[in-house]
């Protein structure tokens, strides 16, 4: 059967993350679930739908990467416009192609990008803004810039996995930490609040980027100091470390493969 790649975005907001799970047997609206649901019924067959990766309930995805196997007699259809055309308005089909049936859309990935949207203003978040952001008030920008090089280079990232897979290896290499130009896009616009960080790695575990926002977060909120990471990277144990920051404001924001 020939093998279908599918780009999708979406907005996380209203769904249970991409993996299609039930709750008490009632089945929950993830995004998984919704596009095979389509792929399913154009088919005329059940359809199971390959993602790149998870992402949470309430995550938003630029990129996610999927594959499937579809019937030889729907090889030249426009999925891109079959499917956008029944899917809801927070879920589209970025781009499609048939590629070769050896690819695989989560084994073969090379590297991803997160990027976690900070919003520096408790008071005001502009209300287009709100689902996609984190308003978590004032940050010592300072101290992040000192903490991002404790976490850069190949580190056992247990001590930021929360439970629910289990892993042959937590070790996982972080390429870069970008973080966004805020002093001078606030000196441009001063009612701009925004601070984002983009992650690059070869892989990450379990809510390990939220995780590290919560870290970055306390340690610009003079909660802990950088130079404590290596200490909480040897422990290991998720519990020492500072709380998870929350979901809306994390987006997975690209994919490199091989």
């Amino acid at each position: 059967m020939p093998r279908l790649k599918l780009t999708i975005a979406y907005v996380g907001t209203k769904y249970s993350g991409w993996q299609r799970q039930s709750h008490n047997g009632i089945e929950l609206p993830t995004i998984q679930g919704i596009v095979e649901n389509e792929i399913s019924r154009i088919c005329n067959t059940k359809i199971y739908l390959q993602g790149s990766g998870r992402t949470d309930a309430g995550v938003h995805a630029d990129c996610q990467t999927t594959h499937c196997d579809i019937p030889e007699n729907k090889i030249s259809l426009n999925w891109q416009l079959a499917l956008n055309t029944c899917l809801p308005h927070d879920i589209r089909i970025k781009n499609y192609a048939i590629v070769p049936s050896t690819f695989h859309a989560m084994f073969d990935v090379e590297k991803k990008s997160y990027t976690y949207s900070l919003w520096l203003n408790r008071q005001f978040v502009p209300p287009k803004l709100y689902p996609f952001t984190w308003p978590c008030g004032e940050l010592n920008i300072t101290k992040i810039d000192q903490a991002i090089p404790y976490l850069i280079g190949t580190h056992d990232f247990a001590f930021v996995q929360n439970q629910g897979t289990e892993l042959k290896s937590t070790e996982r290499t972080m390429y870069t930490i970008l973080r966004s130009d805020y002093e001078n896009q606030h000196t441009i616009n001063p009612d701009n609040y925004e601070l984002t960080l983009t992650f690059i790695a070869n892989g990450f575990l379990k809510q390990m980027v939220r995780n590290l926002v919560g870290l970055l977060v306390a340690c610009g909120k003079e909660k802990i100091i950088p130079q404590s990471i290596p200490d909480l990277m040897a422990t290991k144990d998720r519990k020492k470390s500072p709380p998870t920051a929350p979901p809306q404001g994390l987006t997975m924001s690209q994919i490199w493969y091989k």
